[in-house]
Parts: structure tokens; C-alpha cells; sequence
């Protein structure tokens, strides 16, 4: 098995439902998002269209971030699920400048005592205790929902369903029949990470 994620962005509506939903899920400090969702426009006045294009960790199959972790901190699940060990990290950040994809955060040493409003909220204090400053976060497709049968938040929270996950490895599942249909695509193919979220245009 593989877990992997397909995004059609005919379907993506700019919402940040998804964003929210991480957030919420995961309670990550200021300024951490492990999902964004970009925006693009294109064409001129009076015809202009505005494109959105969801973003996050691609769970590489051969992730340059595992290969430069020297305490082996970042690593892979059997399922294709790239983690971070917190109690490993010594916060090199050599993943955090090996990642094509700009989608690791790194904790400076202090942020997990301040919260949004200077002060910890009940909310902040405990989703902040997954946490260690010094360290990298990122997402995690939501590993914790996995293991007792739910979707990502991302996911289950899309509100036009852009957003479909799967085992990539089953012929028959959902998300390797849509990637075939519609000839889905890896983002920056090119630098053979072999990322195991595909978009649809």
C-alpha cells in the first residue's frame, strides 16, 4: 500500500476550507500551514481568470529530505507516509533546504510559548505539546485520522470533493482510477522525487 492524494483543480474553488481544516486539526503555531492554497491569474482585463492550486507535503517516494537527515529523524512509513521523528531532530534544517517543494516548517525556540494572542489557549496548550521547538514539522496526511479509518482533514473537509485520497497502489482505488482518466500529473516530475500527490487539470 501507498497512500497518495489527487487534487483536481478544475474543482478547486480558492475556499481554504481545506487550509482551516489542517489548522484545526492539527493546532500548528503561527504562521505554519501544511496546507496553502496558492493562487494564479492569468489573462487580460476584461478576460481574466484566477486559478488556485492546493499545495502540500508530496510524500516522496525517494524524498530528497529523508536521504540528507543526518540522525535519520525524517524517515518513511510502509504505507509511503514521510514522518519526522521530533525526538531526533536536532533542527539542521538540511530538510528544510532539501525540499523542492518548500513544504517543511522549521520551530524557532520560543513560538510554542506565545500562541496566537500572546498567551496560550487551552486549544494551543494542548495541540501544542506535539510539538518540540528547535525541531521541523510538517504534514502528516493526517496519519493519527488514518489509523482509525477517516480521511485527511483536508480531505474530508473539501467542500466541491477537488480533493481525493487513496492507496496508489490498488488498480481499483478511487485516486489511481482518477489520476488514469484524467492523466494526472506529479508536481516537478522532473526531479524524479516521485511525489505520491498528483493534480488534475
Amino acid at each position: 500500500m501507498r497512500y497518495g492524494m489527487a487534487i483536481d483543480l478544475k474543482r478547486c474553488i480558492g475556499c481554504q476550507a481545506c487550509t482551516m481544516a489542517c489548522k484545526a486539526e492539527n493546532g500548528t503555531p503561527p504562521g505554519v500551514f501544511f496546507t496553502r492554497v496558492l493562487e494564479h491569474e492569468e489573462g487580460q482585463y476584461p478576460k481574466i481568470a484566477k486559478t488556485f492550486v492546493p499545495v502540500l507535503c508530496n510524500h516522496c517516494k525517494d524524498a530528497p529530505c529523508e536521504k540528507v537527515c543526518p540522525t535519520r529523524a525524517t524517515y518513511r512509513t510502509p504505507e509511503g507516509i514521510v514522518l519526522v521523528d521530533h525526538d531526533k531532530c536536532i533542527g539542521c534544517r538540511y530538510c528544510y533546504v532539501a525540499c523542492p517543494y518548500n513544504n517543511r516548517f522549521f520551530l524557532t525556540n520560543g513560538v510554542l510559548t506565545k500562541g496566537y494572542y500572546g498567551v496560550l489557549t487551552p486549544y494551543e496548550k494542548l495541540k501544542y505539546a506535539q510539538y518540540q521547538d528547535g525541531t521541523i514539522i510538517k504534514c502528516t496526511f493526517c496519519q493519527h485520522r488514518l489509523q482509525k479509518g477517516r480521511q485527511p482533514a483536508c480531505v474530508e473537509t473539501c467542500v466541491t470533493g477537488a480533493r481525493v485520497f487513496g492507496d496508489l497502489d490498488d488498480p481499483a482505488s478511487e485516486v489511481r482510477e482518477l489520476i488514469r482518466v484524467r492523466r494526472g500529473y506529479q508536481p516537478m516530475a522532473e526531479l524524479g522525487t516521485d511525489p505520491s500527490v498528483f493534480y488534475l487539470d
